[in-house]
């Protein structure tokens, strides 16, 4: 496993815990902080182990505060010194984006463990993930129109699906910081907890997932959902579901599935995520899904 500066990666008993670790600034969010969680999917992925990832931030203040703006936070386009005028230079790329789509690609569920304030990209980098828990003193905000800036990390196109355009425009117009409890009553977090209780509770979840379901059907499920419900027509999402049903259920697992079920015993799942998907997954690589 990669030696890692600003984030914490620990795997035990099928869940990793990933937990950004800049105590000395609120785990600011870095390029350093971004290629790391980048990393840490990239192992996630590859470990078959690995059934679920809950992330959180260390210490009682905050998830992440957002963007690092000072100059030792990581050449941040605020500060860029070498700007580029050519909108397709690579450089111009934003850093919450990269992290987001990689965060979206994830096999492995991801869920969201919301620890203290969230606001910039410490708010945009958890739309992505699956499940997202807050604590019940947790605060969130879509700053960007008080930064003189607009939002990143592809969030024009996750927090609508999420909360709503009406909520997600006053939120973003109004750049305000916003409770927990809003946050819950609008759909962005699934439930509130005491500070205490918080990880026991994302614990749960994440037990639940790897102690009772395929890793190859949740993989299959988290892609579907996310991808399909976004496409123009349901027949693209019928064609897809076919070729899912027809594939898995041949497959060990669903035999596993239906003998454990017949049995009443927990089930134990042969198939993985790194050699038995089905053989047209990724299917969005094909034209008519580009």
């Amino acid at each position: 496993m990669a030696d890692y500066t600003q984030i914490k990666l620990d795997i035990a008993d099928g869940i990793a815990t990933l937990t950004l670790h800049r105590p000395e600034k609120m785990n600011a969010f870095t390029r350093v902080m971004m290629d790391e969680i980048i990393s840490a999917i990239d192992t996630t992925d590859a470990d078959d182990s690995v059934r679920a990832v809950i992330f959180t931030g260390h210490g009682d203040r905050a998830f992440c505060a957002g963007a690092d703006l000072t100059p030792q936070g990581g050449g941040h386009v605020f500060s860029d010194p070498n700007p580029v005028e050519d909108l397709s230079d690579e450089r111009v790329r934003d850093g919450g984006g990269r992290l987001v789509l990689r965060l979206f690609n994830s096999q492995k569920p991801l869920i969201s463990a919301c620890n203290g304030v969230a606001v910039g990209v410490g708010a945009t980098m958890q739309l992505p993930m699956d499940i997202r828990l807050a604590a019940e003193d947790a605060r969130f905000g879509f700053v960007f129109a008080r930064r003189g800036i607009t939002p990143e990390a592809a969030s024009s196109w996750f927090l609508p699906r999420l909360v709503g355009m009406q909520t997600a425009l006053e939120w973003c117009m109004t750049g305000r910081i916003f409770s927990a409890e809003e946050a819950r009553d609008r759909g962005l977090v699934r439930s509130l907890h005491p500070r205490a209780e918080l990880m026991d509770a994302a614990n749960a979840i994440a037990r639940e997932i790897a102690d009772n379901t395929s890793a190859v059907s949740v993989a299959m499920t988290r892609a579907m959902l996310w991808r399909l419900s976004a496409t123009e027509h349901p027949m693209m999402a019928h064609r897809i579901d076919s070729r899912s049903i027809y594939r898995l259920s041949r497959s060990a697992d669903a035999k596993e599935g239906i003998a454990s079920f017949l049995e009443k015993r927990t089930p134990e799942y042969p198939d993985t995520v790194g050699a038995d998907m089905p053989d047209f997954y990724p299917w969005w690589d094909e034209p008519a899904y580009k």
